[in-house]
């Protein structure tokens, strides 16, 4: 099994990420209306009308987190970045919402037990714990947190294709700027296992005739379906259901399952 990566690995990918985050998409706001009309559709499938007492646990600059409070949700963010979760206040400040935010593992989350209706981890989050120990004991900490019945929402890629193929690079993306465009490029870096693989993330930024390139490096565990189904169930959880992208609308595979009673 590849080593347990160090928590200071992925704060600092993050921290160092935060500023450029939403340069990952053409329209991040945009993007973040989308997203949350997906998850809002799939909460109220799965719990009926809200609003609803949501934690996102991964929230980064609050991509999911700040659509879904725009919807009408009560949120709270948690993310391993205190740069992120700092950005992602801002920025909901900025949208005129309020967001409380901490900085937090989702194997240990500063919350009480059953304060959420939700449990949100998405953007491929959960994959950056690299042993079945660390992923349920974040799936464990999301089920603590949840009330009877709750939902968790996980987002990952689809790995099962991935794994398939395994691919050196995803396509480019660019978004739009008023200095040009910004082209952000990720090179996949597969183990010997097949299993895991280092992400090396570039960004292209322009600068007059010539780029500024922004360089960062994180490693995730390619988590397929199957798998992560037996976590989550093995964690407490009951009733998984995955949904594909042309579903949902939300452009990763979504796992929703509800928090058993024990």
């Amino acid at each position: 099994m590849t080593d347990r990566m160090s928590d200071s690995s992925v704060r600092r990918f993050y921290d160092d990420l935060a500023r450029d985050y939403h340069l990952i998409f053409a329209d991040w706001d945009a993007s973040m209306a989308r997203q949350a009309v997906a998850l809002d559709t799939l909460v109220r499938q799965r719990l009926g009308a809200g609003p609803r007492r949501v934690l996102d646990c991964s929230c980064g600059i609050g991509t999911q987190a700040i659509g879904l409070a725009r919807a009408g949700h009560r949120v709270v963010g948690g993310d391993l970045s205190a740069v992120a979760v700092a950005r992602a206040t801002a920025e909901a400040t900025a949208r005129g919402v309020e967001l409380p935010v901490v900085a937090a593992d989702m194997r240990q989350l500063p919350f009480p037990d059953a304060g959420f209706d939700v449990v949100v981890c998405a953007d491929n989050s959960l994959p950056h714990l690299l042993c079945a120990q660390d992923v349920i004991a974040a799936l464990r900490d999301m089920r603590r947190v949840l009330r009877d019945g709750g939902l968790l929402v996980l987002t990952v890629r689809p790995y099962d294709e991935l794994l398939a193929a395994l691919p050196p690079a995803p396509p480019p993306q660019i978004a739009e700027t008023p200095e040009g465009r910004v082209v952000t490029l990720q090179l996949w870096h597969w183990h010997e296992d097949g299993e895991h693989y280092d992400l090396e993330h570039l960004q292209l930024l322009p600068a007059g005739d010539t780029w500024t390139v922004r360089t960062r490096r994180t490693t995730y565990w390619a988590l397929t379906r199957a798998r992560l189904t037996r976590f989550v169930a093995e964690a407490g959880f009951t009733e998984a259901e995955w949904r594909a992208p042309d579903s949902t609308g939300f452009y990763q595979p979504v796992l929703t399952a509800l928090r058993a009673s024990r």
